[in-house]
């Protein structure tokens, strides 16, 4: 499959199907798998039903549904008719909808029952169409399009490498959404290069987590098993802990993609506890030589859990806690870790099951090029650049912006900092725009103490940033947990959070470089509003001016 005649969707699509006809390809955990063959037959008779009510090539067509077989379907429909599909996060706010099917000129939209009562409160002039995801049917529209399994579009559509596929609207950590344009070749390329990190079989099993309107899981967790004839499965419900557990056992899911966040839940809240239970495991799991025993059965443990069949567990997203790391590494955890963003659709480097290295972001993926822009001359540190196949097209209607961040000879600034090491492994120090300065110019990296907080009793979460020149820790932290552990809190709460800000603060300056030191420490009350793959947006919180503390 490596070997696609064109780099595009459609050519993906077709060899596939080809290949695998009865092989399963797409289910909801306990039904029945659409079989390839099925699949690509239900792609082209919803083609058909857009041709009825005048989606043409170049059109832009949203998606706004939780994961679900429909939602491939509805996505492959789109491109392979030369129409762009606008793929949106199902926890977008109501007033995310609107701008992003205004500023895409969408002209119709794929949308699911549960998310239909949001966007029939949402308007844009140029959305004509509304169409159910569940069986394709327009929704509140007297009009001649109807989907009916075994149509077949009336026109062909030749699809190029470098026409349009995907315009994917990011909520990022650094403020406003911006509309990242994909070619075919951009997505299909990096789907083959992921394949190079871990071979797929159609024998594989993957369990879907993370959304399918998110790059990563896109093209990582859909296109690219899609791709080697694999089967993915979907969740009915929200994946927490009461859904994930059964669905591990009936699943028995060989590869999966997750967020650092998801298995540093599992690490602090079902591993470490065993291990802190009482003073002589405390003290054994403080020594190297007992604490490496003791992951090594959590690591077994673990495996069993998630179905006992798992030989690939990818993490991206963000970087992975280093002591969350160090367990997995040492229980013998099949993980491996990428490193990307939308706007390199998404990979640029990682490593596989037998190549991990701690706190690394892996190699450059083949035939993508990474530099360090500039780098230190002391520490050899600096912004990371990329240039590739995978590199997007640039921001829609956003000329100003893709100039900033694309060079005239194909290099993309990523806004990254981080290092090469000696054996070519890319190491990420944080966001440039995340880096505080020190009063004597010193770069302090959020991410790094960060890293350290998390480590601490009872702490979910936490974020350090820079309030009227004070370097300050805003930590979410497990209340129950605390009341458990501390009943006095119920008595004088006041008191208690003083005395429990000053011992995390405490901890981290002792761990800290000096110009690294937190000044104040600020519990949370609610918890973080995050990205789609978990990650806190740090610009809501640079400012004093939230009403979540304690």
């Amino acid at each position: 499959m490596r070997n696609l005649p064109v780099f595009t969707l459609p050519a993906l699509l077709e060899s596939t199907v080809n290949a695998h006809a009865t092989r399963p390809a797409v289910s909801f955990i306990d039904d029945k798998p659409i079989t390839y063959a099925e699949f690509g037959v239900q792609v082209k008779a919803v083609m058909a039903m857009m041709e009825d009510i005048g989606v043409k090539s170049g059109d832009r067509v949203a998606i706004l549904s939780a994961n679900m077989p429909h939602w491939g379907i509805s996505y492959f429909a789109i491109v392979s008719m030369g129409a762009v599909v606008v793929p949106l996060l199902p926890d977008f706010s109501g007033e995310e909808i609107k701008n992003t099917l205004r500023h895409s000129d969408a002209k119709a939209i794929f949308v699911s029952k549960n998310l239909w009562p949001i966007l029939q409160k949402q308007s844009s002039r140029a959305l004509k169409h509304r169409i159910s995801i569940e069986d394709f049917s327009l929704i509140n529209e007297e009009t001649k399009g109807t989907y009916r399994p075994g149509r077949l579009p009336e026109k062909e559509y030749n699809i190029k490498e470098d026409d349009l596929a995907a315009i994917i609207y990011t909520s990022g950590t650094t403020g406003k959404s911006k509309g990242v344009m994909l070619s075919h070749k951009n997505i299909t390329f990096n789907a083959i290069q992921g394949s190079y990190i871990q071979e797929i079989t159609e024998n594989d099993r993957f369990l879907s987590v993370l959304p399918l309107s998110h790059t990563y899981e896109n093209t990582i967790g859909f296109i690219l098993p899609l791709m080697f004839g694999a089967c993915i499965y979907y969740l009915k419900k929200i994946p927490s802990p009461s859904v994930l557990i059964p669905a591990f056992q009936k699943v028995r899911p060989t590869m999966m993609l997750t967020v650092p966040l998801i298995i540093e839940k599992i690490y602090r809240n079902k591993v470490l506890p065993t291990f802190m239970e009482n003073k002589i495991m405390k003290k054994l799991y403080a020594k190297p030589f007992f604490r490496k025993k003791l992951n090594r059965m959590a690591g077994r443990k673990l495996l069993k859990t998630f179905g006992g069949k798992l030989i690939f567990f990818g993490v991206g997203g963000a970087k992975l806690n280093e002591q969350v790391e160090q367990f997995m590494l040492e229980a013998k955890f099949p993980y491996a870790v990428g490193y990307g963003l939308t706007e390199t659709s998404p990979l640029l480097a990682g490593f596989g099951i037998k190549e991990a290295r701690l706190q690394a972001a892996g190699k450059p993926v083949k035939d993508v090029e990474i530099k360090i822009y500039q780098p230190d001359e002391t520490t050899g540190e600096g912004e990371v650049w990329a240039r590739g196949p995978n590199v997007m097209q640039g921001y829609f209607k956003e000329a100003e912006l893709t100039r900033q961040v694309l060079t005239p000879d194909g290099w993309f600034r990523t806004g990254d900092l981080g290092i090469i090491d000696e054996e070519g492994y890319l190491h990420i120090r944080g966001r440039s725009k995340n880096v505080i300065i020190g009063p004597s110019g010193e770069n302090i990296y959020p991410e790094e103490i960060e890293s350290v907080i998390n480590n601490f009793k009872h702490v979910l979460e936490s974020l350090v940033v820079e309030q009227k020149g004070k370097l300050v820790a805003l930590v979410q932290v497990d209340w129950a947990a605390i009341e458990k552990t501390y009943q006095e809190i119920k008595e004088d709460v006041s008191g208690f959070v003083d005395d429990f800000s000053n011992e995390i603060k405490d901890y981290i300056n002792q761990r800290v470089s000096r110009f690294s030191k937190i000044q104040k420490v600020t519990l949370q009350k609610d918890d973080f509003i995050k990205t789609a793959t978990k990650k806190i947006k740090r610009f809501l919180y640079k400012e004093e001016n939230n009403e979540q503390k304690v």
